[in-house]
């Protein structure tokens, strides 16, 4: 049995950190990896998607050429093995990075295999068992799959898989129309893909405000993307080459057909497998580590940082987990989830970007509120790049003058959300953001205007959630 004082189970945004953080204090700290180091982001998740959206967006980009005052000769080629090679490349160097700097580590062993719990202060790995002072839980989450008939007769493809995808789907079927699926939606339209959306609820990303939803639709349906919400998925059957979807829904025809499926509807921890029951660690009916608001499990000395504990999914929540821990651990701080705000995007074309409350949660509370809008056909950054779908919206607490919650959905609107999110995190009054001098031209610098013309909510002219 090797001791240690901590155990790093998992190498995602979280874990390799903070190991970094515990070895450089002078502790020595066994890091397990089953698989890949890295985790979901640069693996599965945001580095390869992203790089996958910026190739999709250069091909949009290039089919538009005639906007811009230009021709390319001859039909746009794209060549899935060049774009999935240049995913790999980038997507590469990153998990060689991670693995390189902690194999480095001082203070630090590397172990890999699979990590599973024999007591609440030892982990086995293959044939080898770890004691720990402290364990911190870092596995992450993979997609969720449904159970529909058939589905177990079809290769249907998840967020991970796709990343192996070197070919132009004929006709891609994407079973979720939420974040995953509408990326890879829109991306593999403009690679070339027929495309159809299948979604269980009545719009496109239901957490969002209805407008938003609206937008989105509407801007995927003018790039071709079919879209069939309401539709809740009875079955799946090969038909030859062919998958078919047969559906329950409102309107449309009852079947889809397609060459290829994307089941994007969720996400699950990667908890079943952990041993964590020996442990004594509670999970929610989900399989979510229950954590309080300093990351700490049910069972004193051990903690779960990042996707399995539920209290974020995101890259940015689970680097702030190490943050939080790391913090408080050995710094000497207090510092909680708590005081974190809500923020993400979404990585469509334009992108979503989102900090703090919704305008639909601004009205269930019932408190006072102004809002501020402006659409970005209004902006003249937009128009100048010819890139004018979408809107900003911020909400303020019409007492407090504190601001509630921004929705950006229009180009750059994933960076000009961090406008918004700073001053929510000084707690300054919308007012020092309203007189702001931004540079011109820039989408930031009509932040301040659509903050000089605020109305009160009720009395806006789009309030569908009203």
């Amino acid at each position: 049995m090797a001791t240690y004082d901590a155990i790093v189970i998992g190498t995602g945004q979280a874990g390799p950190a903070l190991a970094r953080r515990l070895a450089g204090s002078g502790q020595t700290v066994a890091i397990v990896e089953r698989g890949r180091f890295g985790g979901t982001c640069v693996n599965t998740g945001c580095t390869p998607t992203k790089t996958l959206v910026a190739s999709a967006y250069a091909v949009h980009m290039a089919r538009r050429g005639a906007d811009y005052g230009f021709t390319v000769g001859g039909a746009i080629s794209v060549d899935m093995k060049r774009i999935k090679a240049r995913k790999d490349e980038i997507a590469g160097a990153s998990t060689r990075g991670v693995e390189r700097s902690l194999r480095r580590l001082g203070n630090g062993t590397v172990h890999q295999g699979h990590a599973r719990f024999v007591s609440p202060n030892e982990v086995a790995v293959g044939d080898d068992v770890l004691r720990g002072d402290r364990i911190f839980i870092n596995v992450g989450g993979r997609a969720a799959v449904p159970d529909i008939p058939g589905l177990d007769k079809i290769d249907y493809l998840t967020n991970s898989s796709m990343m192996d995808v070197d070919f132009l789907p004929r006709h891609l079927l994407v079973l979720g129309g939420s974040y995953i699926g509408l990326e890879f939606a829109q991306m593999y339209r403009r690679f070339g893909s027929r495309v159809t959306v299948v979604e269980v609820g009545p719009r496109l990303v239901p957490r969002e405000d209805e407008e938003v939803s609206r937008a989105i639709a509407a801007f995927l349906g003018r790039e071709g993307i079919e879209v069939r919400t309401s539709a809740r998925c009875l079955g799946l059957a090969r038909n030859g080459d062919d998958i078919v979807m047969t559906l329950a829904c409102e309107q449309g025809a009852p079947e889809v057909t397609g060459s290829h499926l994307l089941v994007a509807t969720g996400r699950r921890p990667n908890t079943d497998d952990l041993g964590i029951d020996r442990a004594g660690i509670k999970t929610d009916v989900r399989g979510y580590i229950e954590v309080d608001d300093e990351l700490r499990t049910s069972v004193p000395g051990i903690w779960a940082l990042g996707d399995c504990n539920g209290r974020g999914a995101f890259t940015h929540t689970a680097w702030n987990d190490f943050e939080i821990v790391a913090a408080n651990l050995l710094d000497g701080e207090q510092r909680r989830v708590g005081d974190r705000i809500p923020a993400y995007a979404l990585y469509t074309d334009p992108p979503l970007g989102r900090a703090g409350m919704t305008e639909a949660e601004v009205r269930r509370s019932g408190r006072p509120a102004l809002v501020g809008r402006i659409a970005m056909e209004d902006v003249s950054r937009a128009a100048e790049k010819g890139e004018t779908e979408g809107f900003m919206k911020v909400l303020i607490d019409a007492e407090s003058r504190l601001i509630l919650g921004a929705t950006f959905l229009g180009t750059s609107g994933d960076e000009a959300i961090h406008c918004v999110l700073d001053a929510m995190y000084a707690k300054a009054p919308y007012t020092v953001l309203q007189r702001a001098v931004h540079i011109h031209p820039t989408v930031s610098e009509f932040i301040p205007t659509l903050l000089g013309d605020l109305v009160p909510l009720e009395r806006s002219a789009l309030h569908p959630e009203a």
